[in-house]
């Protein structure tokens, strides 16, 4: 039988029924997910050797002349190709008038287009003869590679030594007083007198230089024609006879001027036969030249 608490022990007791129920504990925090592995690139093999060493760099070289001989000049082009350049540097240098032109344009300009004329007729005179000494330079010492190969040297040799003199009158005619500017800006102040002195030595200028090429061109004919590649002998017929210098002077004076328009046409005419001729000869030198060095 359950005994009979009295109301005093009851009430110093708890009350099994109307106790308050036990509270439960909170359950643990779950653990925090781990974070994600990040990838790493795979190291090398252990068994695949270690990298090179990068090669030391070099020293710079040191500054010519300084504890050595200084930098080779460039090589200079074969003798071909400077023939080559000087027979195609003819547009440049050899510059063709046409009086009738020149004329009206002079009397358009009550003369002072001639002063331009006048430049022109000094420079074309320098330039030509610079590009031929070149030209013929050129083909003088294609015409000796030739002949060392061939064995025709010494045969040959009295041919390119009466070459030597002939050039040497073409060279010297580059270091005269023939500067184009300064005829101009002399024809500015003194228009008569520097046309007069400068058609003198146009004229003087293009007969020197017209007999020295034509010997050159008659030997390099012979030359070439030794060596299997004939080129035509020059004609000596365009060989020029020196003007009448006291008499046109003295013409001019009697026409105040009129008659130096007779004399520029003589200077510009005769001249553009000189480089028609120069032409017809230099074109059959490059076919010459070409089936040598082709050979």
């Amino acid at each position: 039988m359950w005994p009979i608490l009295s109301e005093q022990t009851r009430a110093n007791k708890p009350d099994l029924v109307h106790s308050p129920a036990v509270t439960e504990e909170p359950p643990p925090p779950e653990p925090p997910e781990p974070p994600e592995p990040v990838a790493t690139p795979p190291g090398p093999p252990e068994s695949s050797p270690a990298p090179p060493e990068p090669p030391e760099a070099s020293p710079a070289p040191p500054p010519a002349g300084f504890g050595q001989y200084p930098p080779a000049p460039a090589p200079a082009p074969p003798a071909a190709d400077r023939l080559r350049a000087a027979w195609h540097g003819r547009r440049e240098s050899d510059y063709i008038f046409d009086f009738a032109t020149a004329l009206g344009w002079q009397i358009l300009t009550c003369g002072v287009y001639g002063i331009y004329v006048l430049y022109q007729l000094v420079r074309r005179s320098r330039d030509h003869n610079l590009r031929r000494i070149e030209l013929l330079d050129a083909a003088t010492a294609v015409a000796w590679e030739q002949a060392r190969a061939r064995g025709l040297a010494d045969e040959l040799q009295p041919s390119f030594e009466r070459i030597a003199p002939h050039m040497a009158v073409l060279r010297a005619k580059t270091t005269e007083f023939r500067d184009p500017t300064l005829w101009a800006v002399l024809a500015i102040f003194v228009r008569l007198v520097a046309d007069i002195v400068a058609y003198v030595l146009l004229d003087g200028d293009l007969i020197a230089h017209d007999y020295a090429e034509g010997a050159i061109e008659t030997e390099l004919s012979a030359i070439y024609t030794r060596l299997g590649a004939p080129v035509p002998v020059p004609d000596p017929r365009r060989l020029k006879q020196p003007h009448n210098y006291v008499a046109r002077i003295v013409v001019v004076f009697l026409t105040c001027g009129l008659y130096l328009y007779f004399w520029q046409y003589d200077i510009m005419t005769e001249g553009n036969r000189h480089f028609q001729h120069n032409w017809a000869w230099e074109d059959a030198l490059a076919q010459s030249v070409q089936r040598l060095v082709a050979a």
